[in-house]
């Protein structure tokens, strides 16, 4: 019989520790009942639920008890906490006494959302401070628009009231209030388009004469064939022969024809008393540009006779500006500067300079002949525009003038545009037989060019050249201002022949100073201070500047700095007060009673408190251009005016406007917006 097995048990068995959370935290320690030793009474192992013959049962009890006490102690030490997996056992607890990090795959998962948050967040952020931008900038946008129409309404009643320099002044800061503003007036639309419109309502406004304060010139004539827009011309067979005649020996490059149309016109010319003066005063102006403009045709292959078509345009008037559509110059270019090439802003519009207005001509001229391959229908292109004639075209079938004519497919304006160009060329080319033989052309206009990147007045420029403020002013007609731009190039017209003189005199004056101070060549019998006086200067400074030892002499030349009262502009107006006089006003402004009442036409010393004088000498211009209106007529081809109509005087308006060059009346208005993308 086999000896039973005597098993001893420990009284204490040492569990495994857990690492949790970075603590090794010993697991329950399992006490079990002391087992006998070998040797020791059977009894004794009963009573400890041992048994002799059955220490198996026993024995697998015990073992049992020990499991089930283990058990639910491993599960947790395997368990851990959360994401732990690693023991620390007696003989290796200070080995691992700190806590492993996460899994890889759970801590990237966590930090990938914990960033995946913040990128979120920021980007909220980002865009919530975009969009505070946004709204702070089109608040600014709004405000200095604004400001800018709060000035140009201020002007437009000063200009209804007749208070000129009071209009000039208010415009004149509206452009300014933008142009100083800091904001990017090229590149911003809604800035873009404002800046343009005030240009364009102040154009419209004659900036030209407001420009002087108050002066005022003759009013030049309406152009010939607007005064006679749908007047209708009788059929004449026998003027139709005889022009036909004299066509025989005409020399032209544009293919001149005659028929009832042009016919009717020339007669008009000829036969009323308006159509001829008109025609006869736009051929003398013709003078002063036509080998200018003949050059600029002939670079670009264009018609030496399309020179006439300024007759219908503008009567060669380079500041014709017409209220109604914003066409200005000679060429009558809408107020946009991309398609033309011509520059525009607050201190010049090249539109108004005879030079480059009709370089743009005459390539414009040339791209409407390249797309329709005819003359006559680039000129009617030119008055409606070319996607209104392509469309009339392709209507009809017909790719003729003279039979979109017959079939009423052209407006009338530009049913009487073409011929009346016609007309205009034939009877220049025959001038005795339409009785312009004794017209004399004037003069071409000459100058010669200095290019500034500096800010100078009109004024000095009149003194460094010995000419005049209307002199200079004549010879720059695309100048809105009476001073150049600051930093931005502009070539000058200066009297011809004048330019070494102008440099050498100007060195003399430093760059800040030449919209401030003036030039003065001593003449016989003046002195100092009578030089001083008439300038409004201090004799001491123009001593000190000048660096004078003694009496000056005729011919001396000098530099003359000048009080901040002197630097007004001409035609500055002043509203008297209770207890002025003009003895008082005339000490405030540094001038005398006698020249206070010769510039106001005043009779004793007394003025009404309330009134506006003059406390700076108008300026009474001789040539500035003004196109006079025919009331007699229902709706001329088109009013070229260089004074306002009702409808210019209002607000402005910030929408587009028509980008044809020559927009006129119904039919081009019509069609510039479609041209603007041609």
């Amino acid at each position: 019989m086999p000896k039973p097995r005597v098993v001893a048990y420990p009284e204490q068995i040492d569990l495994p520790r857990r690492v949790c959370c970075g603590v090794s935290i010993p697991l329950q320690q399992a006490s079990l009942p002391e087992t006998p030793v070998v040797g020791k009474d059977v009894s004794h192992r009963r009573s400890a639920g041992l048994h002799s013959h059955g220490d198996t049962p026993t024995c697998f009890s015990r073992h049992g008890a020990l499991i089930a006490v283990c058990l639910p102690l491993l599960v947790l030490a395997l368990s851990g906490c959360q994401g732990s997996r690693r023991y620390a056992f007696p003989g290796n607890a200070a080995a691992n006494s700190t806590a492993p990090g996460l899994h890889p795959q759970a801590s990237s998962l966590i930090q990938n959302s914990s960033q995946s948050a913040a990128q979120a967040q920021q980007a909220q952020a980002e865009k919530a401070a975009r969009q505070r931008r946004a709204e702070q900038h089109q608040q600014r946008v709004q405000e200095l628009i604004a400001r800018a129409e709060a000035s140009y309404q201020a002007g437009v009643q000063n200009y209804n009231n007749n208070r000129l320099d009071a209009a000039r002044q208010d415009f004149d800061f509206a452009v300014d209030t933008m142009l100083t503003s800091g904001m990017d007036l090229k590149n911003d639309p809604q800035l873009a388009d404002a800046f343009d419109q005030l240009l364009s309502a102040i154009n419209s406004l004659e900036m030209f004469a407001l420009k002087q304060g108050s002066g005022f010139s003759e009013q030049i004539q309406e152009a010939p064939a607007q005064a006679a827009n749908e007047v209708t011309f009788p059929a004449n067979p026998q003027l139709v022969g005889k022009i036909a005649t004299q066509l025989k020996t005409t020399k032209s490059d544009l293919p001149l024809v005659v028929n009832d149309y042009v016919a009717g016109w020339i007669n008009y010319f000829t036969n009323s008393r308006s159509g001829h003066a008109h025609l006869e005063s736009s051929l003398q102006r013709a003078g002063r540009y036509s080998a200018m403009i003949s050059k600029d045709l002939a670079a670009q292959g264009v018609p030496q006779d399309l020179i006439y078509l300024a007759v219908a345009e503008s009567g060669f008037q380079p500041q014709a500006v017409n209220p109604s559509s914003g066409a200005g110059g000679m060429w009558q270019f809408m107020p946009f500067s991309g398609p033309y090439g011509l520059e525009r802003n607050g201190f010049f519009d090249e539109r108004f300079d005879p030079e480059q207005s009709t370089l743009a001509y005459a390539r414009y001229m040339k791209e409407l002949h390249d797309q329709f391959g005819d003359w006559y229908l680039a000129m009617a292109a030119y008055n409606w525009g070319p996607g209104n004639v392509q469309r009339a075209v392709a209507r009809t079938g017909y790719a003729d003038y003279w039979e979109l004519y017959k079939l009423n497919a052209l407006p009338a304006e530009t049913k009487a545009y073409v011929p009346s160009i016609i007309a205009a060329a034939i009877m220049a080319k025959n001038p005795k037989l339409y009785g312009l033989a004794d017209m004399t052309p004037d003069p071409p206009v000459l100058f010669d060019d200095v290019t500034t990147s500096y800010a100078i007045d009109m004024r000095l420029v009149a003194d460094l050249t010995n000419s005049t403020l209307a002199e200079i002013v004549s010879l720059n007609p695309a100048l809105l201002r009476l001073s150049t731009p600051q930093d931005i190039p502009y070539d000058l017209h200066i009297p011809a022949g004048s330019r070494e003189m102008f440099l050498t005199r100007l060195k003399n004056i430093p760059e800040e100073d030449r919209t401030r101070w003036r030039f003065h060549v001593v003449q016989n019998g003046e002195d100092l201070e009578q030089i001083a006086a008439s300038l409004h200067a201090s004799a001491s400074q123009i001593t000190s500047v000048n660096d004078l030892t003694g009496p000056v002499q005729p011919g001396d030349e000098l530099v003359i700095p000048l009080r901040a009262s002197s630097r007004l502009t001409p035609g500055t107006r002043y509203r008297m007060r209770r207890k002025d006089t003009l003895v008082t006003v005339a000490d405030r402004f540094g001038v005398s009673v006698e020249q206070l009442r010769r510039w106001n036409h005043l009779h004793s010393n007394y003025v009404r408190p309330g009134r506006s004088i003059y406390v700076v000498e108008p300026i009474r211009l001789a040539s500035s251009p003004r196109i006079r209106r025919h009331s007699i007529h229902r709706r001329p081809l088109r009013r070229t005016v260089h004074h306002p109509s009702s409808a210019s005087r209002g607000k402005i308006t910030h929408g587009k406007a028509s980008a044809h060059p020559s927009s006129h009346g119904r039919a081009s208005r019509k069609s510039a917006k479609k041209k603007q993308t041609q």
